[in-house]
């Protein structure tokens, strides 16, 4: 979605699930990455894609988030983690 000067923000209802695709180089080091940015939150890794030479992993997390400051800071640890390289 893009917003333009007269657009307002979607408005968001917490507590909510909220979703990332995360990438790296290495499968069980990205679970790992999750397992320590996720605050002790609940949420659920699934499997999304491999590349074709099976370089990069992507994961999909859906996470309970209870507030803007919480989705934020999941987001901002996640991609600080050195073992991944993009949050989506």
């Amino acid at each position: 979605m893009i917003l333009d000067s007269n657009s307002e923000r979607p408005e968001i209802k917490y507590p909510c699930e909220w979703s990332y695709k995360i990438i790296g180089h290495d499968l069980d080091k990205l679970i790992a990455a999750v397992e320590e940015s996720s605050l002790n939150l609940e949420y659920e890794i699934t499997p999304s894609n491999v590349s074709k030479n099976q370089k990069y992993f992507s994961l999909n997390l859906e996470i309970m988030v209870s507030s803007e400051a919480a989705r934020d800071l999941v987001y901002e640890k996640l991609e600080s983690h050195p073992e991944i390289i993009m949050v989506l």
